[in-house]
């Protein structure tokens, strides 16, 4: 291996961290991928809820486009991983219906389906309904200027994900070492671990909200920050249904027969761990929806700390003054729709060394200062 480590050092085992190294495994490079934990997925990429919906198609930007494209193209890329390994990932074009609760939402709602029209696919619709479109699904009284739904919208199980990737970079030869926790990168390759310095012709920073810290003294401030998320996962068999959204929820069934529920968004909390009495809060308004899940068994709770960059939008790319140090951070809310473009992005520059084109917003300067 180049440098007597590896070409690149990923840090991180989440759903930046693998599809980054399994982007630079596919072109030879040879990969190392660094994660503090004892597992993949320890942070906000071991979830279940797993909603993939895109923004929405007003006022349109290049950042919308980027996610269009990484929505359309994400199905045949989680298809051809499933068929390699084995494994799923629970990913499924299920739409999603979006309860309408007055007018002004229901004038938007049709606007917007114009604005889609000419932005998607022409096999990717949007349409307002009736509010007992899906009777024994939401509550049509939940619903009472109608829905609108969507066929662009999908679901993945994250952890099922994750797991597919972990699999499918080291069919293909990368490494991946667990309990390997780094306290600090260097702007030439360097990478330092309790007892242990290691180094590559790049290194890209992917673990989360710990991510923001190692890029500090690199960009003179700390660039984002974790929200922390609580969601549910029920003992609900709907997989053949469309993800709910509304009143600031999820609610995602699994291929798998279960259905995930989330989630809280909070800037302040003590415990990134721990479930409270906000999760019971979600559960009551969700149940509020969709009276099915009120029937259904918990059948686990959690919680995760999500990477937020600064800007809010993903922090992807090489670091202003370090060209051999590239960050993979942030995706907040939207990670596993993106995460792969993201990736084939920053693996072009480490491959060609040049940057790519990318939204302004996910530069990595765009996140400072702010």
């Amino acid at each position: 291996m180049a440098s007597g480590q590896a070409d690149v050092i990923v840090i991180g085992a989440g759903v930046f961290g693998l599809h980054t190294a399994l982007e630079v495994r596919k072109t030879g490079r040879s990969v190392l991928v660094l994660e503090a934990a004892g597992e993949i997925g320890a942070g906000a990429s071991g979830g279940i809820v797993g909603a993939l919906a895109p923004h929405m198609p007003e006022r349109w930007t290049p950042k919308k486009q980027f996610q269009l494209e990484a929505l359309l193209t994400l199905g045949p890329l989680l298809q051809k991983i499933e068929a390699e390994t084995g494994l799923t990932t629970g990913y499924g074009a299920s739409g999603r219906i979006t309860p309408l609760l007055n007018e002004n939402m229901r004038d938007l709602a049709r606007v917007r389906c114009a604005d889609a029209a000419l932005r998607w696919p022409k096999d990717k619709v949007m349409n307002v309904l009736p509010g007992d479109a899906w009777p024994r699904w939401l509550m049509p009284e939940a619903a009472p200027f109608g829905l609108v739904q969507d066929n662009l919208s999908a679901r993945l199980y994250p952890k099922q994900t994750i797991t597919a990737l972990a699999a499918a970079l080291q069919a293909r030869g990368g490494v991946l070492r667990l309990n390997a926790p780094v306290s600090r990168v260097g702007s030439r390759g360097q990478v330092f671990l309790p007892g242990e310095d290691l180094s590559a012709d790049h290194v890209v920073i992917a673990n989360g909200v710990d991510g923001f810290e190692l890029l500090r003294p690199h960009v003179g401030e700390v660039p984002g920050r974790g929200e922390k998320g609580q969601a549910l996962l029920l003992d609900l068999d709907a997989r053949d249904l469309p993800v709910i959204q509304g009143k600031g929820l999820y609610v995602v069934p699994h291929a798998d027969g279960t259905t995930g529920v989330g989630s809280t968004s909070e800037r302040e909390y003590e415990d990134g761990r721990t479930t409270d009495e906000q999760l019971d809060e979600l559960h009551y308004t969700a149940r509020t929806i969709c009276p099915r899940l009120g029937r259904a068994g918990v059948l686990s709770r959690w919680a995760g700390v999500r990477p937020r960059a600064n800007g809010r939008d993903p922090m992807i790319g090489p670091v202003p003054g370090a060209p051999r140090l590239h960050a993979m951070l942030g995706g907040f809310k939207i990670g596993f729709g993106v995460a792969h473009r993201c990736a084939q992005v920053v693996a072009a520059g480490i491959v060609e060394e040049r940057s790519h084109p990318i939204p302004d917003s996910f530069q990595v300067s765009a996140h400072l200062g702010l």
